[in-house]
């Protein structure tokens, strides 16, 4: 459910076109759908503007198609993160309108036209080709959200002539999330660089000493340059997220 749903039921209401039962019944599941095993949040899009967004690690492809179905039916757009191959085939047997990244590991379905984008386009920066699966997850979850978005992969700091060559480019985002492993430097280098917000996303590529993405979180959390926001390892998700509310307009 979301506001222009609620207009349009409140609208039909007042004209006359619908009665009181049919938006009772239409409400009930507010502002939850009890499944047993998942209460799913039906009011979220109009707290928030999108959508519960389900994490698909941990759940059974079961699981993830009964909540998708519970959102379908009230006529939402779905992200699912976190979705192996496998599991995406059996979820694409119930659901067959969601569509399978296997690159960002999401499943989406998208209900209407897609919003027309406006604004500054978000910008995703991968510091190597191996950071690409998390930066695709912020990726695809920006686009959800209406974002334009814009790519820069493979630019990391072991040849920053990569990176520069870009530099106009990055300086018109409306703001950039960076996602880097090993030691993390490349938020600081392009918060250094621009004068946008940064989201930094530190990932679990690396060797030993990296520690499955420790030392590069370290590292950008003690980021000299001013403007820096750091999210979870790997958590591409949360990024693209903050990324889209921060470029609306």
């Amino acid at each position: 459910m979301n506001e222009e749903t609620l207009r349009e039921m409140l609208q039909a209401l007042h004209d006359g076109t619908t009665d009181v039962e049919t938006v009772l019944e239409s409400l009930r599941s507010w502002p939850y759908e009890d499944l047993g095993f998942a209460r799913v949040d039906h009011h979220r899009a109009l707290r928030r503007g999108f959508p519960e967004v389900i994490f698909g690690e941990g759940k059974s492809a079961s699981q993830v198609s009964q909540i998708m179905q519970a959102m379908l039916a009230r006529g939402a757009n779905i992200l699912v993160t976190r979705v192996d191959s496998a599991k995406a085939a059996e979820v694409q047997k119930e659901i067959t309108a969601a569509v399978y990244d296997d690159l960002s590991r999401t499943l989406t379905v998208r209900r209407g036209e897609r919003a027309k984008e406006v604004g500054r386009p978000v910008m995703v920066l991968a510091a190597g080709t191996s950071d690409i699966p998390v930066a695709e997850e912020a990726v695809v979850t920006a686009e959800m959200m209406g974002s334009r978005v814009e790519r820069l992969f493979d630019v990391g700091v072991a040849g920053l002539h990569r990176l520069l060559d870009n530099l106009q480019q990055m300086r018109e985002a409306s703001v950039l999330v960076v996602v880097a492993g090993m030691e993390g430097a490349l938020a600081s280098v392009v918060g250094g660089m621009v004068a946008k917000p940064i989201i930094a996303v530190p990932t679990s590529v690396g060797y030993g000493a990296s520690f499955q993405g420790l030392a590069a979180l370290l590292a950008m959390l003690n980021s000299c340059v001013p403007g820096v926001s750091v999210v979870n390892i790997d958590n591409g998700f949360g990024a693209g997220y903050l990324a889209a509310l921060i470029s609306k307009p």
